[in-house]
């Protein structure tokens, strides 16, 4: 999907740009400093990785934003999602060129190496622009406190769903009342739901898309029920693995097991098939605008909580203050501000499918319009998340080496028992290897809240 008003934004490509000292890629972030003091305009560098509809939508809050505050100048940046954008941020960060403010996501927080990387945010200051820790979930507002302090102010959650077509549902008997999706509450259940749905579903299309050869959706689908199953990781020090195989090898199988009973078809384009009529999909929150483009009779609930707790896999797109040696003044209290009135308007934000992470936007009514976020909102009380240490988060080095070893007991070249024994075995490996971005161990990397 292509980015609006391109001509606005500096968009950096590729990572060459940043590796040369002094490189364009820097300048160009620092042009028109001198016309901005001539106006006694304060400047805000803000960089994010949101392109397509969170791109748009992120454009329509800053232009707000720039209409309300005419005396702060954003110059926002879009850089490539993933891995090459934190490499950036962490050398311009390391090389005191960083921009004011920053997007990352919460998970990757941990292992940014706060307090050298990372400056905290200086919550009085949030407070003064309406933004306070109450506001927030409190396990969401604590993912971002490290050694005491606030480094990630969270803007939302995204969480993993379970989509499925209405008209469909209610030809097999398996819409309620409300028009909503009949509860699931066991494995047992849920595959007679895709049974019911198989012999209703139109032909040639299969019941339900997992992404089974995708290896971050299938280590976020992971997550999830491995949590349900009331799983572990560590323990609070960071010295031990406690991952549980025999509950992982559940999870496991119960992956395959939709293979194996026909429910699925291996590398069948998801969304498609659900636009064309596939009863279920799972999918992450970011397809809300592309189904309801399609003008699809659909609804949207937290995974179903087959082992018997509600967990559904969450992260967050936060606001970071990246390392400046100059930190304070009037950019550091706009970027501040900035933040917090993004945070504060997020409704827009919900548009993409995203769930706000500022409470008050969720009892508001136009907030409670809206289909189906409405339907999911409770996600933000049963957030399953990635354990807190600097090898996890969105795209990191957990999802890159437990997620292919997830499709290869899902596509049946693994057994789930070895599967469970070989994540575990990484998790050692992992638990024990150091953090590049600060040379220290997880287990010595700070007291994590």
């Amino acid at each position: 999907m292509g980015r609006p008003d391109l001509n606005r934004r500096h968009v950096l490509g590729g990572l060459g740009g940043l590796l040369v000292a002094g490189s364009l890629g820097f300048a160009a972030l620092g042009t028109g400093a001198d016309a901005l003091a001539a106006t006694g305009r304060t400047r805000v560098r803000y960089w994010n990785l949101f392109s397509g509809g969170d791109g748009s939508n992120m454009i329509a809050m800053l232009d707000a934003f720039r209409k309300e505050h005419p005396d702060i100048a954003v110059k926002d940046s879009t850089l490539q999602w993933g891995s090459p954008f934190y490499t950036k941020l962490a050398m311009a960060a390391a090389g005191n060129r960083a921009p004011e403010l920053g997007v990352m996501h919460m998970g990757r927080v941990a292992g940014f190496s706060p307090g050298r990387l990372l400056d905290p945010w200086d919550v009085d200051l949030l407070a003064k622009y309406g933004v306070r820790e109450s506001d927030y979930n409190p396990a969401l507002w604590q993912r971002g406190v490290i050694d005491g302090k606030l480094y990630a102010l969270p803007l939302d959650i995204h969480v993993q769903l379970c989509f499925y077509r209405k008209d469909v549902l209610k030809k097999a008997g398996l819409l309620g009342d409300d028009g909503r999706m009949i509860p699931v509450t066991s494995t047992t259940e849920w595959f007679d739901v895709l049974k019911k749905a198989k012999q209703a579903q139109k032909k040639g299309l299969q019941t339900i898309g997992l992404w089974t050869n995708d290896q971050n959706f299938q280590w976020w689908f992971f997550v999830a029920f491995y949590t349900q199953l009331g799983g572990q990781w560590f323990n609070d020090a960071r010295t031990e693995v406690l991952f549980d195989t025999d509950k992982a090898t559940q999870v496991l199988e119960f992956f395959r097991q939709h293979v194996t009973d026909g429910y699925v078809i291996p590398g069948a384009p998801t969304g498609e098939q659900f636009i064309n009529g596939a009863p279920f999909t799972w999918e992450g929150n970011w397809s809300v605008p592309v189904f309801s483009a399609a003008k699809l009779d659909y609804g949207a609930t937290p995974l179903p909580p087959v082992f018997g707790r509600q967990a559904t896999h969450a992260e967050s797109h936060s606001f970071v203050l990246p390392h400046q040696s100059g930190r304070g003044g009037a950019t550091n209290e706009a970027a501040h501000e900035l933040a917090a009135y993004v945070v504060r308007h997020a409704l827009q934000w919900a548009a993409g499918g995203h769930i706000p992470a500022y409470t008050p936007t969720l009892s508001t009514a136009a907030y409670k319009k809206l289909q189906p976020q409405n339907e999911y909102v409770s996600a933000m009380d049963h957030q399953a998340t990635e354990p807190k240490v600097w090898f996890a988060g969105s795209t990191g080095i957990l999802a890159q080496d437990l997620g292919p070893l997830v499709v290869s007991s899902t596509m049946g070249s693994a057994k789930p028992a070895s599967v469970a024994q070989r994540m575990r075995n990484q998790l050692v490996k992992l638990l024990a290897s150091k953090n590049p971005m600060d040379g220290k161990t997880a287990a010595q990397g700070g007291a994590v809240a």
